[in-house]
């Protein structure tokens, strides 16, 4: 994937970036893999705002993809590789020799006519699901499971992969993107490969209503607040006593920086190995 930048021709294009899209083959997407998918504005079911500074955005429909990969043993062909609005990677189409569609995250290099499985006996190649035991040392790998059959819940975005470091009896030890270090039951599926669309993370969007396209609303610093409004709030101009001098905190009060929120009987700690941090 390579970035395209504009010509400045207006303060808006001058720092604007976007992606070329040369692996999307196909624009319009499968009906039948598709879903509404309604706003929220960041309201809970009561209309309180429980996710602040979200609403608004272009209106989108929800693509149903297989995280799972419980098509076991059936051989699949890549029809199409898509953009999807509601993730950061690319999508590939897949047509199983029964006719089945489904949508998988699409790795980097899987291509147009790509054939691929998922299953036990399958190949560790680009795109094929297998267990993680099956899985040789050094590959990397996304969309894993953590649960035996819940479907692949890590590892999910773009230019993302983890690396297969060890194994040690049932378990696997995996090496996140994070730089966490952890063990995953070895019957659990993932997918070979490093995700696609590597350069999302360097697109610059030059202008602020491109925020506002992905549904992102402005916010507002605590230190320009009043004292009434948030804990940094208040001071004369831009002040050192009043807002900002003080440690960082949420508009409730919550330290914003250092303060471990993680709970310390959490029952997935016994499988983390090494902290990302």
């Amino acid at each position: 994937m390579a970035l395209r930048k504009l010509k400045p021709n207006t303060p808006a294009t001058r720092y604007y970036s976007i992606a070329t899209f040369e692996e999307v083959t196909k624009t319009t997407p499968e009906k039948s893999l598709l879903e509404k998918l309604t706003k929220s504005g960041g309201r809970n079911n009561h209309g309180r705002i429980t996710s602040r500074h979200r609403g608004g955005g272009h209106k989108r429909r929800y693509r149903i993809i297989d995280f799972k990969r419980d098509k076991r043993g059936i051989e699949g062909k890549v029809a199409a590789i898509e953009y999807d609005p509601n993730r950061t990677a690319y999508i590939a189409l897949v047509v199983y020799g029964d006719g089945d569609k489904r949508y998988i995250l699409a790795p980097e290099g899987l291509k147009v006519g790509t054939k691929i499985i998922a299953g036990e006996d399958a190949e560790p190649v680009v795109g094929n699901a297998l267990p993680l035991k099956n899985v040789p040392v050094n590959t990397q790998i996304h969309n894993i499971e953590l649960k035996p059959g819940k479907g692949g819940q890590i590892v999910r975005s773009a230019g993302n992969a983890a690396t297969v470091q060890a194994k040690e009896g049932n378990f696997v030890l995996l090496k996140l993107p994070s730089g966490e270090i952890r063990n995953v039951h070895g019957v659990c599926y993932a997918t070979i490969g490093q995700l696609g669309n590597i350069d999302h993370e360097n697109i610059s969007y030059g202008k602020a209503g491109r925020s506002r396209w992905l549904g992102i609303r402005p916010q507002s610093r605590g230190s320009v607040m009043n004292p009434v409004d948030h804990p940094m709030g208040g001071g004369e101009g831009k002040s050192k006593s009043g807002g900002g001098w003080q440690h960082p905190e949420s508009p409730w009060g919550q330290k914003a920086k250092g303060l471990k929120t993680r709970k310390h009987k959490k029952h997935s700690s016994k499988y983390i190995v090494k902290r990302r941090k």
